[in-house]
């Protein structure tokens, strides 16, 4: 009698083991996706799992708004495929989704960061619209929070530090139009020698990256800057700036 107790314990608890071990690897729940008229789909972890919200991602999708007192970070507790957006431990937050555009030259990236803690300047052009592409910092990159942009270029606060394509939400003018044609005070300085090169020109009224030619990162204040004698380009970076006039 005593071995037979001991068989259906052994069975119990092989049981609520196999359960637990089922529910561990149970797949991601899906919700259905709620996007309005603006483009904006929230997504909730509610319960602290994995959730996949179906969406057409294939133009790019942006946090506009965390609701959670979890984190939202990119790559760890939200990300997106070309079908969904996911979130996970607890995010819960409002997406953009990116619309189609006929922008130039399908965008390029810019990188920004705020090394020291404090807020950072990023000088680009920012026309088309701005998307952070990947966020490389373990202090989370929350648009509006931590990052955004203005017509002067990118900011990043708070440990910050992230991959942004520019003129990648078409801001600056609408899907399949003519696109942004550039003024008259640009200026193109390149490193071809993965030297510092400098391009003597007029600063006084502030320079913006507008397009990077070059596969080598051109990185405010890194790999580019400015000063009284002009713009400075270093380590392979090659690109567009405007001068002033904005």
């Amino acid at each position: 009698m005593k071995n037979f107790h001991w068989a259906v314990l052994a069975i119990l608890v092989l049981a609520a083991f196999g359960y637990s071990v089922e529910a561990s690897h149970a797949a991601p729940s899906f919700t259905a996706p709620q996007v309005n008229a603006q483009g904006i789909l929230t997504c909730a972890s509610n319960d602290g799992r994995r959730n996949v919200c179906p969406a057409d991602t294939r133009s790019g999708v942006q946090l506009v708004n965390q609701r959670s007192g979890s984190p939202c970070v990119f790559g760890r507790t939200w990300g997106y495929d070309a079908r969904s957006i996911w979130v996970d431990k607890g995010c819960r937050a409002d997406f953009q989704i990116t619309p189609s555009w006929g922008g130039w030259d399908k965008g390029y990236n810019v990188y920004c960061s705020s090394d020291s803690g404090g807020r950072q300047r990023c000088p680009t052009d920012t026309r088309g619209g701005v998307q952070m592409v990947r966020q490389r910092s373990s202090s989370p990159c929350i648009y509006m929070q931590t990052w955004g942009w203005d017509k002067s270029g990118i900011w990043v606060d708070r440990g910050c530090r992230a991959d942004f394509q520019i003129g990648s939400t078409g801001g600056g003018w609408k899907p399949g139009g003519p696109g942004w044609q550039p003024g008259k005070n640009i200026v193109t300085c390149s490193s071809n020698d993965m030297n510092r090169n400098v391009c003597p020109t007029n600063t006084n009224g502030g320079v913006r990256l507008i397009r990077q030619r070059s596969d080598a990162d051109c990185i405010y204040q890194r790999t580019w800057g400015y000063d009284k004698r002009g713009i400075w380009v270093d380590r392979g970076c090659r690109a567009d700036f405007e001068v002033g006039g904005y």
